[in-house]
């Protein structure tokens, strides 16, 4: 018995909404919705030109509400019109602007009509559009006219949920034409919409020519700060420094010691008294030989203090030996 109810609650929403459908031409219908609220039912009609439904001084509504109550049985209708925002986008709003145009204009300009929908449409955002006219169109042979442009699904779920499908017919002398309309709305999601992401910008700031110094190249991939490239130079400077300063020792030091062995080998003479005598021109200079074993310390550090010589016995001595 449940079901039974809920079928026949569905059946007289459908026929509430082709009655609308029929009564509201020429107005940019879009659809109805019928909700169940406390006080009654609540229908909601979405129309591009909700003056048009409105009247003068609410007279269609009222006219409206009252053959809803008769014909259906509707105890509190309660009557609410919210405009559409985007009528290009709508393919009931455009298939019945299209059936308007060929029953004021004829069927000799259809062809201009299906290209100026067309062209609003996917001006208002719309990524694919479909226009089907079938009839007697131009001449007494039927025959069927396809308008298209942009991208469109036509099988899966996204072509039944997603597209918006729309079927109407206009009345002419000729016979009755069909118009079918499919519009692809610009807020569709794709199963198959890839999004190729840009690669990260890096920005390299660069030193100012004041602090920027000059760099070696290096295997790893971080830089040094300029603070440890400061004392990293001044550690290099601070070494050469001292390794000058010990070369320059170093050759004093050599100096000092080729200058008194050059003093002791030259000029050296035996005299009676054991004392070495050094001769430079006429002038001897006799020195002991305390003096000369100090002179030797001072000149070379380190080695061995030679021994003074003895003086050789005179040939005066060596006669009173033998006598």
């Amino acid at each position: 018995m449940i079901e039974r109810g809920l079928v026949a609650q569905r059946i007289k929403e459908f026929q509430i909404q082709e009655y609308i459908k029929k009564n509201l031409r020429q107005v940019g219908h879009s659809k109805t919705r019928v909700q169940r609220t406390p006080l009654g039912e609540k229908i909601i009609i979405h129309a591009s030109r909700p003056g048009l439904i409105v009247g003068k001084k609410g007279a269609n509504i009222k006219k409206l509400t009252t053959t809803l109550k008769k014909q259906f049985g509707l105890e509190n209708p309660q009557i609410e019109i919210s405009e559409v925002e985007h009528p290009n986008l709508d393919a009931s709003i455009v298939a019945e602007s299209i059936a308007n145009s060929l029953e004021r204009f004829g069927p000799t300009r259809f062809k201009g009509v299906g290209h100026k929908t067309m062209e609003a449409v996917i001006q208002d955002g719309a990524l694919g559009v479909e226009i089907l006219i079938s009839g007697k169109i131009p001449s007494s042979r039927a025959r069927n006219w396809r308008f298209y442009r942009g991208y469109l699904k036509k099988c899966g779920d996204v072509a039944i949920s997603g597209v918006s499908h729309a079927i109407t017919s206009a009345h002419l002398k000729s016979g009755a034409i069909g118009i079918q309309v499919r519009i692809m709305p610009p807020n569709i999601e794709l199963p198959d919409k890839i999004v190729v992401l840009d690669e990260p910008i890096v920005v390299v700031e660069e030193a100012p020519p004041e602090e920027a110094t000059p760099t070696s190249k290096r295997k790893g991939p971080q830089s040094r700060s300029p603070a440890k490239k400061a004392s990293k130079t001044a550690k290099k400077d601070v070494k050469k420094d001292v390794k000058k300063d010990a070369k320059k020792d170093a050759k004093r030091q050599g100096n000092a010691k080729t200058d008194d062995t050059d003093k002791t080998d030259d000029t050296k003479d035996d005299t009676p008294d054991g004392s070495s005598s050094e001769k430079k021109g006429n002038i001897v200079e006799s020195a002991s030989p305390s003096e000369v074993t100090e002179d030797v310390v001072e000149g070379k550090a380190g080695e061995s203090i030679p021994e003074p010589e003895q003086p050789s016995p005179s040939s005066a001595d060596q006669k009173d030996e033998r006598s």
